[in-house]
């Protein structure tokens, strides 16, 4: 039998986890894509691309978390359980990564060469708060990987 968990599948409080994920990575591209210039620089692009996969899989596990939750069905069986593992665990890799990369240029353009204060029409603060959302969006993915993973090993 699984360990019942906080933030597992088919729980409440486990669609409330997946609903901040898909709404923060939400956020993060709709910040990043309404910034102008935003496709210039390689590592935004990658965060979109990231943080919309995020968004699939987070929207998609939500959805199955709602569909358990009105039918009362118990989602944790261990193939289950074992695919959201690694789904999560890519979605998580990936966001990071994107995040981190992301907020690498950030710091070079905004702080090392002063890029921002020389050209204004960059807005970097919305790139910095997209970055943030990505930031926010990977810790929510990353509890969402360890409560899995406790739940995987539990059996």
């Amino acid at each position: 039998m699984m360990k019942r968990m906080v933030g597992g599948p088919g729980t409440r409080s486990g669609f409330f986890l997946r609903l901040g994920q898909c709404a923060f990575g939400c956020a993060s591209i709709g910040l990043m894509v309404t910034a102008a210039e935003f496709s210039n620089f390689t590592a935004f692009c990658y965060l979109i691309a990231s943080m919309g996969l995020q968004v699939l899989w987070s929207f998609g596990l939500a959805c199955l978390d709602i569909y358990a939750l009105r039918r009362k069905r118990d989602l944790q069986n261990p193939i289950l359980v074992s695919l959201f593992v690694v789904g999560d665990w890519v979605t998580a890799t990936l966001s990071l990564a994107a995040a981190c990369s992301s907020a690498g240029i950030i710091v070079l353009y905004a702080k090392d060469l002063d890029f921002c204060k020389k050209h204004k029409s960059i807005p970097c603060h919305r790139y910095q708060v997209s970055v943030a959302m990505a930031f926010i969006t990977w810790f929510f993915t990353a509890m969402s990987s360890h409560v899995m993973f406790w739940i995987l090993a539990s059996v």
